[in-house]
């Protein structure tokens, strides 16, 4: 067996609900599946000693998980008071609408057709609720509405689908750009080398103890990749699912179309710079 703390990013092992940091509580979805691994990560923030919380990503729309969300706040004596999205794909969004009944919460996203009230989000935004303080990093890439949001006192950051705790992310073309998604994780690694980050509470999977780790393998993983398929199209495989066929010949093939979305962005990105 593999040592947890051996791997990239030190995730601590296994998936469950719980608290993960002072301010964070992980209220585990029931939706696993390869892509979504144990399922999705909803999360509850709130400083400690205050009476309301901030919740991120609620979910898919099932009504059992968001009442579970809520029932956790209540059993802190918190109240949620703000709903907030990392992106817009349905495993972390598609149950904010109805979150945001049983709550009487606002929902802020990047995206104006997630939003429900006027407030959106934007890169620098410092939202601040019962004391609690985040700060929105916009890392597009996986989508192009991808955000992550900086915890300050909790050294961590919710990074939704750009850094998972297990395996690594697609990039899902056309949506998500390479050159953006790249751009995201030098971001990240910002945040690892001069504000001290060092926790990733992700969308899906583990908490990882080792932020500027994960992000150097995501960093590594995705120059390999790269180089992969920019030898696969010299080697005459020239469609995306010919590259797919050779570059991801040992993955689940039950991956391979979520795979293929990755190496149309990796295509474009190679054709972009001049080099196929």
């Amino acid at each position: 067996m593999t040592d947890a703390a051996s791997l990239p990013g030190r995730p601590r092992g296994v998936v469950r609900s719980g608290t993960a940091t002072p301010r964070a509580v992980n209220v585990l979805a029931p939706n696993p599946s390869p892509m979504t691994l144990d399922g999705t990560n909803t999360w509850l923030l709130a400083e400690p000693g205050s009476d309301l919380a901030v919740v991120v990503d609620p979910g898919p729309l099932d009504e059992a998980h968001l009442r579970r969300v809520v029932e956790t706040a209540d059993r802190s004596g918190r109240r949620v008071a703000l709903t907030l999205l990392t992106h817009g794909h349905p495993d972390h969004a598609e149950g904010a609408a109805r979150f945001a009944e049983l709550t009487g919460t606002k929902v802020r996203a990047l995206d104006p057709a997630l939003r429900l009230g006027d407030e959106g989000l934007a890169a620098g935004d410092v939202i601040t609720t019962g004391g609690l303080e985040l700060v929105v990093v916009p890392t597009p890439g996986h989508t192009a509405d991808s955000l992550c949001f900086h915890l300050p006192a909790d050294r961590a950051v919710l990074t939704g689908d750009t850094i998972l705790g297990r395996g690594t992310t697609v990039v899902a073309h056309p949506d998500g750009r390479l050159g953006d998604y790249l751009d995201s994780l030098r971001r990240l690694r910002s945040l690892t080398a001069d504000d001290g980050v060092h926790t990733v509470l992700p969308g899906h999977g583990p908490v990882l103890e080792d932020a500027q780790g994960a992000v150097e393998f995501y960093l590594a993983h995705r120059a390999h990749r790269l180089a992969q398929v920019e030898t696969a199209v010299e080697d005459g495989h020239r469609t995306p699912s010919e590259v797919v066929a050779r570059v991801y010949a040992d993955v689940d093939r039950s991956l391979w179309p979520a795979a293929e979305l990755s190496v149309r962005a990796q295509l474009e990105y190679l054709g972009e710079h001049g080099l196929i």
